[in-house]
C-alpha cells in the first residue's frame, strides 16, 4: 500500500465544479481541486444527465460541508484524485448507487477496499434504470486525465 493511500485529509467543501469534480479547502487553508476516484460522471453540459449528476453532487456536498478526503493519485494537471467521505459514507459510491455516475474501470484499482461495492452499486442502478441508466445505451466522454 502506498503512503498516499494512507493519508486522510479533513477539509471543507468550497464548491462543486461538475458531476465528479469538487473544490475543497484543507485545514491549512489550501484550496484543492478533487476529481472523484473510481467513477466517471457526465461532465460536458451538452451531455445527457450532466446537470443531474452535478445537482446530485451539490445535494450530497453543500458548500461548507465537512468532508474526509482519501487521496489516491496526484494528476499532472494539479488535481487530486480521491475518495470523498461525508458522515462515514463514500460520496463516490453514493453517486454510482443513484445512477449519477458509472464505475471507471481504469481507476477502480484505486478503490481496492470498496471495489466490489462499486461494482454491485453500478449493477443495481443499471437494473433499476436509475439516473443515466434510463438511456438505452450509456456513453459519454471521459475527462479523467
Amino acid at each position: 500500500m502506498e503512503l498516499l493511500e494512507l493519508i486522510l485529509v479533513l477539509a471543507t467543501v468550497v464548491g462543486v465544479a461538475d458531476g465528479n469534480t469538487i473544490r475543497v479547502k484543507d485545514n491549512a487553508g489550501q484550496t484543492i481541486t478533487i476529481k472523484l476516484a473510481c467513477i466517471n460522471a457526465p461532465e460536458a453540459t451538452d451531455q445527457p444527465y450532466s446537470l443531474a449528476a452535478t445537482q446530485r453532487l451539490k445535494q450530497l456536498l453543500p458548500s461548507q460541508s465537512p468532508v474526509v478526503i482519501r487521496s489516491t493519485q496526484q494528476l499532472k494537471t494539479g488535481r487530486t484524485v480521491a475518495e470523498v467521505f461525508v458522515d462515514n459514507r463514500s460520496v463516490n459510491l453514493l453517486l454510482v448507487e443513484s445512477g449519477n455516475a458509472v464505475v471507471d474501470p481504469e481507476s477502480l484499482q484505486n478503490c481496492s477496499e470498496s471495489k466490489t461495492q462499486f461494482l454491485i452499486a453500478e449493477a443495481n442502478a443499471k437494473n433499476k434504470h436509475l439516473g443515466l441508466w434510463q438511456q438505452s445505451k450509456v456513453k459519454f466522454k471521459f475527462y479523467a486525465k
